[in-house]
């Protein structure tokens, strides 16, 4: 009867991982050991304002949830303790808010992550930190758009207050 709930137990956790991931548009893996409490809940806080899951998980566990998708790929960077980053929305998401909390807190240590299907090392990881958010490209795209319009009505704005003169 005991084995029955904790297979049941474990199955659930699974299928909470399996949930998790399940169109999600990068994961990332990290090692957490040598956080301290305050660091830990520093960046859970920041990975969720990015609106980043994070949870640490047993790794057979991950596996389990892992087989069949691609995220399968991480599977040899499973060992040791481990903890998962996973955004369904801004695939840069996990490795941009990980990256810089790491600058802080050396003690975390990125171990590999899969960015819209494509599996990749730590570092990797931190060359997909290294790009700026939807928001902040949108902005920028917006602002390339503008640029030219704004200049465009300046123009024609001098162009009338000349013939007014």
């Amino acid at each position: 009867m005991a084995s029955t709930v904790i297979v049941e137990s474990k199955a659930k956790v699974v299928d909470e991982i399996s949930e998790a991931i399940k169109d999600a548009a990068s994961v990332v893996l990290v090692d957490h050991r040598g956080l301290t409490v305050a660091e830990d809940t520093v960046l859970r806080k920041s990975l969720r304002e990015a609106g980043v899951t994070y949870k640490v998980y047993k790794n057979t566990m991950m596996k389990r949830a892992f087989e069949g998708t691609d995220f399968a790929q991480l599977d040899q960077y499973l060992d040791g303790p481990s903890a998962i980053a996973v955004s369904k929305t801004d695939a840069t998401a996990p490795a941009r808010v990980i990256c810089e909390f790491a600058k802080k807190a050396p003690a975390l240590e990125v171990k590999a992550g899969v960015v819209e299907g494509q599996a990749m090392d730590a570092k990797g990881v931190a060359q997909i930190a290294e790009i700026p958010s939807r928001e902040v490209l949108l902005s920028r795209l917006l602002g390339s758009w503008q640029s030219p319009v704004t200049n465009f009505a300046r123009v024609i704005k001098q162009i009338a207050e000349k013939k007014e003169a």
